[in-house]
């Protein structure tokens, strides 16, 4: 039995050292693995050392025998609490991530629990065999029924506290978020267009088509079926001197818009022969405009007394009618550049959302823009990092130091929310961030974090913009639009 024993306790220290040394080695990549984990998300920071330092000192432990029994009941409750770990990222997690090191990198995740099983069975074979101090029947009774309560109370604590770090991880990461991301398999790259030019912009999605505008040719429309093929291009007719060349054009079903801020004026027409029409010209100022139906546009303005940038609605019948929203956007530095942003609104779900370039805010409203909610991203950076100055030679604001942007552009469909981030993450690989964008997503009707999945830069050009479909993301990425799938991991976050 003692050969036994003793053998049992050499594997074991054997696995505890290699598998310590082995994360010490390569610990970053370890703590980025456990960042990943559906489990122990939220607590890698924590774990990536507790672990570590757990398997030395059960490994030291283990060594001498009057510590041995303490080191064996550690044993087996570590190794419980792995197979635990994998039995629920197997049955329970909505992805499987990696999170082994060294020569258990080449196993799956079934090999690693039958691996781990194995070592629960002869931790549990060394604890009964372990030869017990009393040699009295009565006391030899006790201490052996004292071993199996030992460990039945062991494996029912390490299944315990497992299933809780698993339940408090997840309402961590999706609704206290420590700005630590999760990448499972998000999405696949599909297609490739090469456009030739930097200028274009998406102008709309209607009927599997995908419609650019062009800020060189503001009069021209390129359309591509979802396969990124065809390249169709569309003069567009209008009989006006009104437009400038910030003019925006703007696809819905068969009817197309040419909305100019500058000049204050609205132009409708249909796809079937992409003639514009005169609908409405004012004397208010506007930038982003979003059309919300035939009747009505949002944009972003500037009030002319406060100068402070506001949100706004236009309904151009007749009579038209200007509506501003004051309170939407809020002041913390000067109500012009902290407040600069991105304007977006989604068919589906009626809902307009507002992301700050600056802060890690964003604003959800209806179509009315009545404030529905404001929320948070995952980053940290509450604070604002926007510094100005005013230059009073020339009665201007600047920045007086270059701004961090926290949310670069996003896309809304459906329920969800897709911001590009532009703030690296805890326990991120920062090669990463050289080779690809990240976005970050996001359920608007709890306000929880769902994932993240990356977008890769093509010839060294980053994300532009991008928009967003039932199961495919489109983005412009230097010349090319691309096309990406969503996994289900995504869509089954989509509800009606």
């Amino acid at each position: 039995m003692t050969v036994i024993l003793d053998s049992i306790c050499f594997l074991l220290v054997l696995l505890f050292v290699y598998a310590a040394i082995s994360k010490m080695l390569d610990f970053e990549n370890f703590q980025i693995q456990l960042a990943q984990s559906p489990l122990l998300s939220a607590f890698a920071g924590l774990i990536s050392w507790g672990v570590i330092i757990l398997e030395l000192f059960i490994s030291v432990l283990l060594v001498f025998k009057s510590t041995r029994i303490l080191a064996l009941y550690s044993a087996f409750g570590l190794m419980i609490m792995f197979t635990v770990y994998i039995y629920i990222i197997l049955n329970y997690s909505s992805f499987i991530p990696c999170s082994c090191g060294g020569i258990l990198e080449k196993l799956n995740w079934k090999d690693h629990l039958v691996f781990n099983i194995f070592f629960v069975v002869i931790s549990t074979a060394a604890i009964v065999i372990i030869p017990l101090k009393s040699s009295a029947e009565e006391d030899f009774r006790k201490e052996k029924k004292r071993k199996y309560f030992y460990l039945t109370g062991s494996t029912l604590l390490a299944v315990m506290l497992m299933a809780g770090l698993f339940i408090k991880s997840e309402n961590i990461m999706h609704y206290d978020n420590s700005f630590i991301r999760r990448y499972p398999q998000g999405t696949e790259k599909k297609y490739d267009a090469n456009l030739q030019y930097n200028s274009f912009y998406f102008s709309g999605f209607s009927n599997s088509r995908i419609y650019l505008g062009n800020t060189s040719s503001p009069l021209l429309v390129s359309e591509l079926d979802t396969l990124l093929r065809g390249n169709t291009r569309h003069k567009i007719t209008v009989n006006s001197d009104l437009l400038s060349t910030a003019v925006q054009l703007k696809v819905i079903d068969s009817s197309f818009y040419l909305i100019d801020g500058n000049v204050a004026s609205i132009f409708r027409g249909t796809i079937s022969n992409w003639k514009a029409k005169y609908k409405w010209n004012g004397s208010i100022r506007f930038t982003q405009p979003k059309v919300i139906d035939s009747v009505h546009v949002s944009f972003r303005t500037v009030d002319k007394q406060s100068s402070q940038s506001e949100l706004g609605i236009l309904y151009f019948g007749n009579p038209s009618k200007v509506t501003v929203k004051h309170d939407l956007l809020q002041k913390q530095v000067d109500g012009i550049f902290d407040v600069d942003g991105r304007f977006y609104y989604d068919f589906y779900s009626r809902k307009h959302v507002y992301i700050y370039y600056y802060r890690n805010e964003f604003i959800a409203a209806d179509q009315n823009l009545n404030l529905a909610f404001r929320s948070n991203t995952i980053d940290t950076l509450s604070p604002e990092k926007v510094k100005v100055a005013y230059v009073s030679s020339r009665g201007e604001k600047k920045f007086a130091a270059p701004p961090v942007i926290v949310n670069k552009s996003a896309a809304i469909y459906k329920n969800l929310l897709f911001i590009n981030s532009g703030i690296i993450g805890r326990y991120e690989d920062k090669k990463m961030w050289n080779q690809a964008s990240i976005i970050d997503v996001y359920n608007l009707n709890d306000k929880s974090y769902i994932s993240s999945f990356y977008i890769y830069h093509i010839d060294k050009e980053k994300l532009k913009d991008f928009i967003v479909t039932d199961k495919q993301l489109y983005a412009l990425i230097g010349t090319h639009l691309v096309s990406y799938g969503l996994s289900s991991a995504i869509t089954k976050h989509y509800k009606k």
